[in-house]
């Protein structure tokens, strides 16, 4: 797929991003991918974290990095350096929001926390991602998407009854920080139109990951009920779980009477819908065993397909277990344009993951891939803060800049 203009939603918004590894940068590129302008700043030595995180690598490229930077110009500055300071100042001054993912010590060491910048320019949008919040006696503890998911309970519920706690096989906080801060971002931006004053958000991996458990939660908290590891077959609905066939297992949520009635008639038991002492969901949660048995062995009898086939036409919510594999040659998922690969200007084929989301019609595609380290600096600097050649050679030569000579 070649780069497009793509959404242009947020066109004529500026972001300073000065997040690194997952959860920022995951941020950043959502708001990338709608339109804005997203400055990305990185230390000349090295750049992002996860510009070494790997293998896999394409070509020197991690591919973690690569999944999250598109639609983002790199500049490398060294802003622990008074004059990189001054440079980022300015940077800041042109931009609508900054986003940042470091403690809060550490930001007010490098003089970017949201007090300092907010002082500098009052109606500045700043958005801070970490792992415990802005205050709080844990504000300062460092923090990772795993650490995060210990904290806020998922791992307890994930994995077989009996087993260990597992993580998610996605960076799981991260991915919802990143969302969380996007969507307030727009959110402040809205508010600013309307007021002329910024805000400061606060997101946390802790936080956005515990309120991904509010389903679970919520029932504790009025029940006194624990939830416990299952293996995903303790659901609030009776049955809503993974099931063997003759090959290949499938996924079945019965979330209704009507799905029940459905299903049952689908597969030729009619007699099944009236069944005294499971007509509601609540009589079956209290024969889950006795009605799981009683599936698992009909469906045991033909395969993943058939099985898939014949509850798609009775419109019984069911599917395949997909590998990694399996999903990026989901014919319905490409048609949305979800997988592609994007050309590079120096040839390369990049494989990338849509935005996933659809407006009036039309799927995003990608304006740019995420750039060398340091691939705008020198464009940056010139265009919008007209710093000269002599400048931008002495910037360069004290290494307070880096990245590609023009």
């Amino acid at each position: 797929m070649p780069t497009e203009q793509g959404f242009n939603l947020l066109s004529g918004v500026r972001i300073i991003d000065l997040t690194t590894s997952i959860a920022g940068p995951s941020a950043t590129v959502l708001l990338a991918d709608m339109g804005a302008e997203v400055f990305k700043i990185e230390k000349p030595n090295g750049g992002d974290d996860a510009r070494s995180w790997g293998p896999p690598f394409l070509a020197d490229e991690s591919l973690w990095f690569l999944s999250v930077n598109r639609n983002k110009k790199s500049v490398a500055l060294d802003y622990s350096q008074p004059e990189g300071l001054d440079i980022l100042y300015q940077l800041v001054r042109c931009a609508d929001i900054v986003v940042a993912s470091v403690p809060p010590r550490v930001a007010r060491k490098l003089k970017v926390d949201a007090e300092t910048l907010r002082h500098l320019y009052p109606n500045l949008i700043y958005v801070s991602i970490t792992g415990f919040g802005l205050a709080g006696e844990r504000s300062d503890w460092t923090c990772y998407d795993l650490i995060a998911e210990g904290y806020s309970g998922i791992m307890d519920l994930t994995g077989d009854a009996g087993g260990q706690p597992q993580k998610i096989g996605a960076p799981a906080a991260d991915m919802l920080a990143g969302q969380d801060a996007a969507c307030s971002a727009v959110s402040a931006l809205y508010a600013r139109q309307q007021t002329g004053v910024g805000h400061v958000i606060d997101v946390a991996l802790v936080d956005s990951m515990t309120r991904f458990l509010r389903c679970r939660i919520v029932p504790y908290l009025g029940s006194g009920e624990v939830p416990t590891r299952s293996g995903g077959k303790d659901s609030v609905i009776a049955i809503y779980q993974t099931f063997e066939t003759a090959d290949l297992p499938i996924t079945l949520g019965l979330g209704s009477d009507n799905l029940w009635q459905r299903f049952w008639t689908a597969i030729g038991r009619p007699e099944m819908v009236d069944m005294p002492g499971m007509t509601t969901n609540a009589q079956r949660r209290s024969k889950r065993q006795q009605i799981v048995a009683m599936i698992s062995d009909i469906l045991r009898k033909e395969p993943q397909d058939y099985w898939l086939a014949l509850l798609r036409e009775a419109r019984v919510p069911a599917g395949p277990i997909n590998s990694v594999a399996q999903v990026v040659c989901d014919g319905a998922l490409i048609d949305r344009r979800m997988f592609y690969r994007s050309e590079t200007a120096g040839g390369r084929l990049v494989p990338q993951v849509g935005t996933g989301i659809v407006i009036d019609g039309c799927s995003n595609v990608p304006r740019a891939m995420a750039p060398r380290l340091g691939e705008h600096t020198e464009s940056v600097l010139r265009g919008l803060l007209g710093v000269d050649e002599t400048q931008l050679k002495r910037l360069h030569e004290k290494c307070i800049t880096g990245g590609m000579r023009l």
